[in-house]
């Protein structure tokens, strides 16, 4: 059981060959990361090795505890927002202890099998909030790309449009040359080398540009943040305190959400690319056990990245044995080439953020659901907005509150409570809704056909429909709830006011009920307050229970003929209704 739960068969009939493309496949991921790295904790405002320690860390990590075959994990610029705003609030000693609590959340999110619930989470909401997350990272990056000096950096967006404004005048030439140089590198290489990694070439060829240039002109990682160390990260504990808990547990479990829905999106993909498919509970666990892990060695939290986990499937891995090599490689790096990346200029940085911002965007997607004018639109716009001028909490909340709300209006409209009587021209005579006239109604008997959810947000509705519809006092009340496929305790609660009211005068008699609204009618104790012989399965034999308890003396004279025993009823005193066949329709 446990070698099931830590490897699940991932390794089951794996070869050298096999191993060959691991191998490949992670030295070019490797590659590909390292300049995200630096630049995803650059944009957090955080030193730019902490983002190498959770490439390798985190990296590893998650490949070896998770449970996607193919997902790399590592820093992601979903996070930058959140990060920052952590680093600006509350300081990066803190954001360690938020994501080592992160960590713990994602663990138990994965223990109690929440895996599955992400996907409860509407697309409006996930497409709002990361074309939202987008539009912050890219104009996070426009002081660096344009070179401005003495912008500060805010957790609200407005404040860093106006930082840009009001600093606008200090663009340096120098930079937008070095950025720009970065960034046509980036765009003309998957179109003429679609195998060679853009961010490394286009970081390589503009810091070699500036670096002969006009060496002195442009703000450089060392300038900026130091000398990246060519040392392993260093083992420490975060001093957490109750009061650090309590004030960090806000933001951490953003991180926790953002983090699972990140890394489970991730995983749709890579299951999508190569018709495997990822255990999500175990995923969150190995996400969790990364976040715990990495903090300790001061690395930002980390999560699954689609755009390398992509990159990975389509250089060919075959197991997690590319995310290790992956992590690997990147070490190495650190420890050869680290005093080299010192002399990155931050404009070319710069440019690798925006490109991911725009392909992070969902932009086609976003249109499309902005032009389908639907309930999803208004959450989507609302999503986006409040993720750029407020926070990624607050649109998470109200977008999924929104969604919710739309959702249960919508539903409630489904409900449908209409009144109905057998059709004549059908052979069986089925009930229909189109049957009632003026001239053609039973006074005694009301027949409703209940259509739709009976839940909270429709229960009202249908007992005012029902109530306000039956003020007449006929002596039968028949509900066919056939077609109510859901009832909740609400629901119950309603149809149970309305059986009480009409039982001081009254004879109910329902059928078709299915299997959930049957369970949850008796554990309200709908069958013992008006009896289980009041249920029937089929309208037929409802419709027989209920010929029986007219008034016939009423019947008399009757010209409505609702019903084809009407006939023998409005003209004969001791007439006996025929027996019907069970209507099962």
């Amino acid at each position: 059981m446990r070698e099931k739960w830590f490897f699940t068969g991932r390794y089951r009939g794996y070869s050298l060959h096999g191993f060959q493309k691991d191998l490949l496949s992670g030295l070019v991921v490797g590659v590909i990361a390292i300049p995200l790295g630096m630049a995803f904790a650059i944009a957090s405002g955080v030193k730019p090795e902490y983002g190498i320690y959770t490439t390798i860390i985190a990296g590893i990590l998650i490949s070896l505890c998770g449970g996607s075959k193919f997902q790399i994990g590592g820093p992601t610029g979903a996070f930058i927002p959140i990060l920052l705003g952590v680093v600006l609030t509350y300081g990066y000693e803190n954001l360690l202890i938020a994501g080592f609590m992160a960590g713990i959340i994602l663990i138990l999110m994965g223990i109690f099998k929440m895996g599955s619930l992400i996907k409860f989470i509407p697309k409006p909401v996930t497409i709002g909030f990361t074309s939202g997350i987008a539009v912050i990272i890219f104009s996070g990056q426009i002081a660096n790309f344009l070179g401005l000096t003495g912008v500060k950096s805010h957790e609200w967006f407005l404040l860093n449009i106006q930082e840009i404004i009001v600093h606008f005048h200090t663009i340096s030439v120098y930079s937008v040359l070095t950025a720009g140089i970065c960034l046509v590198t980036l765009i003309l290489t998957p179109k003429f080398a679609p195998k060679v990694p853009g961010p490394l070439i286009g970081l390589l060829l503009s810091t070699i540009v500036a670096s002969v240039f006009y060496p002195t002109h442009v703000a450089t990682i060392g300038s900026t943040f130091g000398d990246i160390p060519s040392t392993l990260p260093k083992f420490a504990l975060p001093e957490i305190t109750i009061e650090k808990v309590v004030q960090l547990i806000q933001p951490a479990f953003v991180i926790a959400i953002l983090g699972a829905i990140e890394s489970l999106l991730s995983a749709v993909v890579a299951d999508g690319m190569t018709n495997s498919r990822h255990h999500s509970n175990r995923e969150l666990v190995g996400q969790g056990i990364a976040n715990v892990i990495t903090p300790l060695f001061g690395g930002i939290p980390a999560t699954g990245a689609i755009a390398r986990t992509a990159t990975n499937i389509k250089n060919g891995a075959v197991s997690p044995m590319s995310g290790i090599v992956h992590g690997v490689m990147v070490l190495f790096v650190l420890l050869l080439f680290a005093p080299y990346a010192s002399s990155i200029p931050l404009a070319s940085m710069a440019p690798i953020l925006m490109v991911v911002a725009w392909n992070m965007s969902e932009r086609h997607v976003f249109m499309h659901l902005l032009k389908t004018k639907t309930a999803d639109s208004l959450v989507l716009v609302v999503t986006f907005l409040l993720t750029v001028l407020v926070n990624l909490t607050v649109a998470v909340e109200v977008g999924l509150v929104l969604a919710v709300v739309l959702f249960t209006k919508q539903m409630s409209e489904l409900l449908v409570a209409a009144k109905a009587l057998p059709n004549p021209q059908d052979k069986q005579q089925r009930i229909a809704t189109h049957m009632v006239t003026d001239s053609r109604d039973c006074p005694q008997i009301s027949i409703y056909n209940v259509e739709g959810p009976l839940f909270f947000g429709a229960a009202q509705t249908f007992e005012q429909s029902i109530m306000s519809a039956i003020n007449y006092k006929p002596r039968v009340l028949f509900l066919r709830m056939g077609k109510v496929p859901f009832m909740d305790t609400t629901g119950a609660s309603h149809l149970i006011s309305i059986i009480r009211d009409f039982s001081k005068h009254g004879t109910i008699v329902i059928s078709g009920v299915k299997p959930q609204p049957k369970s949850v009618l008796k554990k309200m104790g709908v069958y013992e307050l008006i009896g289980e012989d009041h249920f029937f399965e089929h309208s037929g034999e409802a419709l027989n229970f209920a010929l029986q308890h007219l008034n016939r003396e009423k019947c008399l004279g009757c010209k409505h003929f609702a019903f084809r025993e009407c006939t023998s009823l409005s003209g004969a005193f001791d007439s006996r209704p025929e027996v019907r066949e069970p209507i099962t329709r």
